[in-house]
């Protein structure tokens, strides 16, 4: 039987990281337990990672923000002797089926995304302290971090040696990052990734790949130093106790998962899986201070936990299920009643709960399934729900009464989160790439906010693909659906990833697109994975046997 992979942890399960607290400043200890791989057959030696590794660092990340709001300062260091991070794990990798490379550079890209944001989004500053060897996904942690320190001694350098060892790419982002974001210049990029030593000291210093070079005997002081100078320089306001992430209740049944505010269905004749989001069932709280005192209970944050944890949940353990139905049932004006004690706040929890929507919506923009919502009498698609609707790549909205239905007849109800708090990787919201080139439709768009709008009036301001009566939509969706599960799924990845992202370039994009669309080739090469390959010749003494054509 296949390994289920859980995502939900908590610190009290951590077996790979130590986080210590000391007011605005917090220490994140990477110590990974060589012992504690997520599968047999690899030690995770050299502070490897594989994915448990990086689970538990996606949900401290998260913690940081809900549970230690008072933290100005992350400074990641090694646990670990004369050695930073060695990176991915090359055993894992080598062992490991494709779609699992493909998935876990997927989700070590978006927890890297995460952190990068926090300083943007929650006031907190990621600095990477290294001391020791720092090749691969071990730079891309460092990459992925505000700020990079390194010791300057003879052992302590940073490197992406994946091109000379490996025959594969720094798939976490790593290639983006050097040019994009520390502005490196191109010709010396190209001499740094394809060395297998690393740069050291000044050179590393004078080359954009640290920021900041230090003598070894000033190193922990001066680390100590600089973080308390960027807390003390950080506007952040002073926040509220923090809220406890308590651990999120799932049910697995025969034919799915069962939370308290989505259902999940599975139907693996038919290679889909149905997610339905259920509207509140509660009156929203008064204001802020109750929501707070609400928790991890809070409809609108508990909701959004939930449905990152089926997004992760079916990325990883239901890969055949090519196709994803999204469907919701309530009262849409009772969502958007919760929606507003969040969306215009400025306290600090109701912004969390704004950026954990975005980091969640933006999930379901970078899964490689193909993905539909069906707007059905009942549901409740408004606000933030409603954005759903256009992450897909297909909408179908039933279109007036229907025989023997007596649930209310379908609409949609936009708010002011479809027009800016939650954009997508590109930088635009969800309508204005929809509406590339009508930009006037999204102005019209936002002159119908707070008004429920029926079939007929979604359709006409092109909120929705299809709207259909009574009559056609059951054949029209068998047939959908049917057509959707002949296709390749090879070719509709790469049609839907290609679609979704019209718009400018960003470094984000460019993570999720053209280096993740490279990764995932390579992946598939023998020179890389073949028995002969670099990547299965790892750790041998012996080079990869190369096919030289060029394609």
């Amino acid at each position: 039987m296949t390994q289920v992979i859980d995502f939900r942890t908590d610190p009290a399960k951590y077996r790979h990281w130590r986080v210590t607290y000391h007011g605005d400043v917090a220490n994140l200890i990477m110590d990974v337990d060589e012992t504690a791989g997520l599968f047999e057959g690899y030690e995770l030696k050299l502070n490897s990672y594989d994915l448990g590794v990086d689970i538990e660092l996606n949900d401290i990340v998260q913690r940081m923000r809900f549970e230690h709001p008072e933290v100005k300062v992350v400074v990641m260091q090694s646990g670990k002797e004369k050695v930073f991070c060695a990176g991915a794990n090359i055993r894992m990798l080598g062992g490991a089926a494709h779609s699992h490379k493909v998935n876990f550079c997927k989700f070590t890209n978006e927890t890297r995304n995460t952190y990068e944001a926090a300083e943007a989004d929650s006031g907190q500053k990621y600095i990477a302290a290294i001391k020791g060897a720092c090749a691969g996904g071990g730079y891309e942690l460092a990459l992925a971090c505000n700020y990079i320190m390194l010791t300057d001694d003879s052992s302590s350098a940073v490197g992406l040696p994946e091109v000379p060892l490996l025959a594969v790419l720094p798939g976490t982002g790593g290639l983006t990052r050097i040019t994009d974001k520390r502005k490196m210049r191109r010709d010396l990029a190209d001499i740094f990734c394809s060395i297998e030593e690393g740069v050291k000291g000044k050179r590393a210093k004078d080359w954009r790949l640290v920021d900041e070079v230090i003598a070894n005997s000033k190193f922990d002081q001066t680390v100590q130093d600089r973080a308390l100078e960027f807390a003390a320089a950080s506007d952040k306001a002073v926040a509220s106790p923090g809220i406890l992430l308590g651990p999120l209740e799932r049910q697995m049944t025969d034919s799915g998962m069962v939370y308290e505010h989505i259902d999940v269905t599975l139907d693996p004749a038919h290679r889909r899986a149905e997610i339905t989001l259920k509207g509140p069932t509660a009156p929203a709280p008064a204001d802020i201070a109750e929501l707070q005192a609400q928790g991890d209970q809070a409809y609108i944050l508990k909701l959004c936990r939930e449905l990152e944890d089926a997004i992760l949940h079916l990325r990883f353990n239901e890969m055949d299920l090519g196709l994803w139905v999204f469907k919701s049932q309530g009262d849409g004006a009772a969502f958007l009643a919760h929606e507003a004690v969040i969306a215009t706040s400025d306290h600090w929890l109701a912004a969390e709960i704004r950026h954990y929507w975005k980091r969640t919506l933006k999930r379901i923009d970078v899964t490689s399934r193909s993905l539909a919502a069906f707007v059905e009498n009942g549901s409740c698609f408004a606000g933030l729900l409603s954005e759903i609707l256009f992450a897909v790549d297909r909408t179908y909205m039933m279109e007036g009464e229907f025989e023997d239905d007596e649930r209310p007849e379908a609409e949609i109800c936009l708010s002011a989160a479809n027009f800016g708090p939650v954009p997508m990787g590109n930088d635009l919201t969800r309508l204005q790439t929809r509406f590339l080139g009508e930009p006037e439709r999204v102005e019209q768009a936002q002159d119908m906010i707070g008004v429920p709008l029926a079939a007929e009036q979604a359709d006409a301001l092109g909120l929705v693909t299809m709207i259909l009566d009574d009559i056609d939509w059951d054949d029209e969706l068998r047939i959908f659906m049917e057509e959707r599960a002949s296709f390749s799924p090879d070719a509709m990845t790469g049609m839907e990833a290609n679609l979704r992202f019209a718009g400018p370039e960003t470094m984000e994009t460019r993570i999720f697109g053209r280096l993740t669309a490279w990764q995932n080739w390579i992946f598939n090469r023998p020179n890389a994975v073949g028995q002969e390959g670099a990547l299965q010749r790892y750790g041998t003494g012996l080079r990869g046997n190369f096919d030289m054509e060029r394609v």
